[in-house]
């Protein structure tokens, strides 16, 4: 849906767009969301350009290992040691609004949260 030309993690990732990092290694990027829905709201992306979690083949398989083991990690330096969501949402009907794979971490006290939860 999105080439890498135009998308704007891509740009994040370049250094063409700034953002409020929370962690950076070789494959993956986390900043803060610009819209949070929670106290503690931020996003974990692989560097590498793919659509969506539908778009993931056995290419993708260290790197989404890797975020999800990085995400317990990055929620507690956060602040987030009373528990947090995971979310990828996928596709129109899943509610992507960016088209480069990625995860949002939210957490704080829940009472705080601007999103309702199931």
């Amino acid at each position: 849906m999105n080439s890498q030309d135009n998308c704007i993690f891509c740009k994040i990732v370049a250094g063409q767009i700034p953002s409020r990092k929370v962690y950076e290694d070789d494959e993956m990027m986390a900043f803060h969301d610009i819209h949070p829905k929670a106290p503690v709201h931020f996003l974990l992306i692989p560097k590498s350009h793919v659509d969506s979690l539908a778009d993931c083949g056995p290419g993708e398989q260290a790197v989404l290992a890797k975020m999800m083991l990085k995400v317990p990690e990055l929620a507690r330096v956060a602040g987030c040691g009373n528990g947090f969501r995971t979310v990828i949402n996928t596709g129109p009907d899943g509610g992507q609004e960016v088209y480069h794979l990625h995860l949002h971490v939210l957490g704080g006290p829940r009472n705080q949260w601007k999103v309702p939860l199931p």
